[in-house]
């Protein structure tokens, strides 16, 4: 019986090919969509789930609130984890991280650039699994100045030879490394980077026992059955206990007049898995992605599917006058409508079955471009995981039932008499349910195609709003510090190279900052505020081009300034300075009676030191001495300069460097790559808007077309009373537009909630506006119109009596 079914749907199929080819090309159209975004979802819910301990192993959060300025960090003291080791009965175990970025690695006479130096506790290896190629897992971190290569970073520096036991020079150390094991490159899907494991007792703030710099990412492992939310509850004693006697030191009062007067200083637990789709909490190891991404691709990927089922029902229910003697004959012979159901079904799965296998196809053939777009490895991996050839399957009897279950019904409802006796016509129930479908089609194309318009103009403000400073041909160069103490001659010969400006020295700049530090005001000793922290020389204001609101900023030729600061906006406002001028900051970390007093000398108009996700914070910048040698070095660049002048600068920077790579980047570019998730976003929905206009297009031309043929007579009969090409274009044009206005006034409103949601989300940010909508509005009609066109003018240029003749 059902090699029968087969046989007949598959013959039922060849009668009506361009049935078969319109949802066919849909449907694999739509489901290439499906398995890219499925495979994106699933790429970054995959994040660190390898490790066989995840389900033990937590991040330790800081929480912190001073002077109204609250932060959530990575950002932990030394002394915190083993602290809770000590103290905590649920803690198994502990991990430092230390990132220390692009770093320079020496052998023999030859330089590499490592991009990811990652300083660890000997506990690395049994948090995170990674197989160790060569070395005990136990003992490779044990001691200062040990280091583990990553497969990769051994090939490159080594090449055959045995890496273990060698001896590297590493940054400006000049204690030499011991290579003592090598593993296997750290997977992709880590909320790390590492390339290179140094020991964390390697760094000298490894045995700090200040409760207040917190500078490390600190992790802890609890013991079988043991809850965190018992370990949090831990953390108040704990602060207390700690925190409570350094706060009363510094300014005067207790840790409960510290709470009470509206200041944080918490810590809680974050689950391993929870690190990478977490962007509220600020972190350096590796930039976390937003999950809200996740819903609107996912959200997307239903919708196409949707449009592209939507598609099936119509056609199928379109063509059912085409399909009527069928039904009839099949009946008449004994064939009941289950039988008939079943037949309708199972061309519907064939269908989609053939559309899967051409999406599997296509999918393997434009992966390399999405890689690309997103950055990632993406990969099918039919048979590494038992579920994905079963997930195929299930997604096409899904799409199956959803596209063919109402056609099936409805075809197989014909009653017998009426189809033999040439009674049926498409029906206005029918018909209405198809324009429904057209509408929901459309509503769905709308709220891609403005959707898509308003995360573009958002994506446009953030890369050409005023930033208050001048980003464009500043040339950085980072890891100062290789300079040592000669930053000041270095700066000097730059200053001889034609095309160079001006030049600065500074911990931080634009894009990237450094400290995030804690400070009092003279005079308001019992309160505390938080400030971005940046040291810069003289040149520093001069570089970036930014405008100072009132006072100066430091002068060479000034006497004393350089224990002056000067002070945002922000600042201003935020911590309420009457009087700047007369305001003295006061920082210190050792006896408060030798705290640095630092007068306000300057107010800087404010400027975007950080994403425009994140709004403008105070901000403090502190003379930068001679023996402060690490940092950044800012060249800014006459217009339109050649490549020589970068190559004039390389060979200042090897002169003084002995060859040690230079590291650089343009500003401009590196202000870009922090909206470079929006921007792939972005890219990838108006993709995706294409491919669902696309799909809606199909299913419009196909609908025009049964449409027509079913009116070919009475396009003759209209002809032939003198209509035009341009009356019989419109005919069928209005009821078109009529369905896109419908579609509009259900999508708007839909589409205005989600967008305004999602723009929440940046401090700064577009306003909607009413020409988001109409150009949806527009485009959408414009395709209707399009698609439609062809075929009826097509049908209206023929002469009326062969359309008279049709039947």
């Amino acid at each position: 019986m059902f090699k029968n079914l087969l046989k007949y749907s598959f013959r039922s199929l060849r009668k009506h090919k361009s049935f078969v080819f319109i949802n066919v090309i849909g449907l694999s159209i739509g489901l290439v969509c499906t398995i890219i975004i499925a495979l994106f979802i699933l790429y970054e819910l995959s994040y660190d789930q390898y490790n066989e301990n995840k389900d033990s192993i937590y991040r330790v959060i800081l929480n912190g609130k001073l002077g109204g300025q609250e932060v959530t960090v990575t950002s932990t003291a030394s002394i915190i984890a083993p602290t809770m080791l000590n103290e905590f009965p649920e803690v198994e175990s502990f991990l430092r991280l230390n990132s220390r970025g692009e770093t320079i690695i020496k052998y023999e006479e030859k330089f590499f650039t490592e991009d990811a130096f990652l300083e660890a506790d000997s506990t690395f290896f049994s948090f995170f699994s990674i197989p160790l190629i060569r070395g005990n897992p136990k003992t490779v971190l044990a001691e200062p100045h040990y280091v583990v290569l990553s497969e990769s970073a051994a090939e490159k520096i080594f090449g055959d030879e045995d890496p273990v036991n060698k001896l590297l020079q590493i940054g400006n150390d000049e204690t030499h490394y011991k290579v003592t094991g090598i593993m296997e490159d750290i997977p992709e899907h880590t909320h790390f980077r590492a390339s290179v494991l140094g020991s964390f007792m390697t760094n000298p703030r490894a045995s700090d026992k200040e409760w207040l710099s917190n500078s490390f990412d600190s992790y802890v492992m609890l013991k079988p059955n043991m809850l965190p939310e018992n370990v949090n509850d831990r953390f108040a004693p704990m602060i207390e206990k700690y925190v409570g006697p350094v706060v009363t030191k510094f300014f005067g009062i207790t840790i409960e007049e510290f709470f009470e007067a509206g200041n944080k200083y918490n810590m809680y637990l974050q689950p391993l898995v929870d690190i990478h789709l977490d962007p509220s909490i600020e972190q350096d190891l590796k930039p976390p992605n937003d999950p809200k991404y996740l819903w609107i691709f996912g959200s997307i990927a239903i919708l196409i599917i949707i449009i592209a089922a939507v598609n099936f029902m119509n056609l199928s229910t379109a063509q059912a006058i085409k399909r009527a003697k069928e039904i009839g004959i099949k009946k008449v012979c004994g064939s009941s409508q289950a039988k008939l159901i079943m037949q309708f079904l199972n061309e519907t799965f064939i269908l989609s079955l053939t559309a899967l296998l051409l999406a599997i196809l296509i999918t393997e053939l434009t992966l390399p471009y999405f890689n690309n777009l997103l950055d990632l490895n993406l990969q099918v991996g039919y048979f590494e995981n038992w579920y994905t050839i079963p997930a195929f399957l299930l997604l096409c009897i899904v799409i199956g039932f959803l596209a063919g279950t109402y056609p099936a019904f409805y075809l197989s409802s014909f009653n017998p008499n009426k189809v033999l006796k040439g009674n049926l016509r498409s029906g206005k129930g029918n018909g209405k349910l198809r324009s429904a479908l057209v509408v929901l089609q459309f509503a769905i194309s709308i709220i891609l195609i403005v959707g898509t318009i308003i995360m573009f103009r958002q994506l446009n403000y953030m890369q050409s709003k005023e930033l208050g400073f001048d980003k464009e041909e500043i040339f950085v160069i980072s890891r100062a510090g290789t300079l040592d103490k000669k930053v000041n001659s270095f700066k000097d010969e730059l200053m001889k190279v034609k095309g160079v400006m001006s030049v600065s020295a500074s911990t931080a700049i634009p894009g990237r900052n450094n400290n995030n530090n804690g400070y009092v005001i003279k005079g308001r000793q019992e309160e505390s505020f938080l400030l971005q922290t940046c040291w810069a020389d003289h040149d520093f204001l001069k570089t970036y081009g930014m405008t100072l609101e009132s006072g100066r900023f430091f002068d060479k030729a000034g006497s004393g300034e350089e224990e002056g600061c000067i002070i945002n906006q922000v600042a201003v406002k935020s911590y309420i300075l009457d009087d700047p001028f007369a305001t003295r900051f006061m920082v210190g970390r050792d006896d408060p009676e030798e705290m640095t007093i630092m007068p306000v000398i300057g107010v800087v108009q404010d400027f975007h030191h950080e994403s425009l996700r994140n709004p403008i914070s105070p901000y403090i910048i502190r003379f930068k001495h001679d023996d402060m040698n690490w940092g950044y070095i800012s060249i800014r660049l006459a217009p339109n300069i050649s490549s020589d002048v970068i190559s004039e600068i390389e060979d200042v920077w090897e002169s003084f460097t002995a060859g040690v790579p230079m590291q650089s980047f343009f500003v401009e570019k590196d202000i870009e790559r922090m909206y470079r998730e929006e921007k792939q976003n972005g890219q990838l929905s108006v993709l995706f808007a294409i491919i669902g206009i696309i799909i809606a297009a199909l299913g419009l031309y196909g609908l025009t077309s049964f449409a027509i043929a079913q009116r070919t007579k009475e396009i003759g009969i209209r002809k032939t009373y003198g209509a035009t090409i341009a009356n019989i274009w419109y005919l069928f044009a209005r009821e078109i537009i009529i369905l896109v206005v419908i579609s509009s006034v259900i999508a708007i409103p839909l589409i205005w909630w989600v967008a305004d949601t999602w723009l929440q989300n940046y401090c700064y940010r577009i306003s909607l506006e009413a020409f988001d909508f109409l150009y949806g509005f527009l485009i959408a009609i414009f395709i209707a119109l399009i698609t439609i066109s062809y075929r009826i003018i097509k049908t209206a240029r023929a002469n009326p009596t062969e359309s008279l003749r049709y039947e």
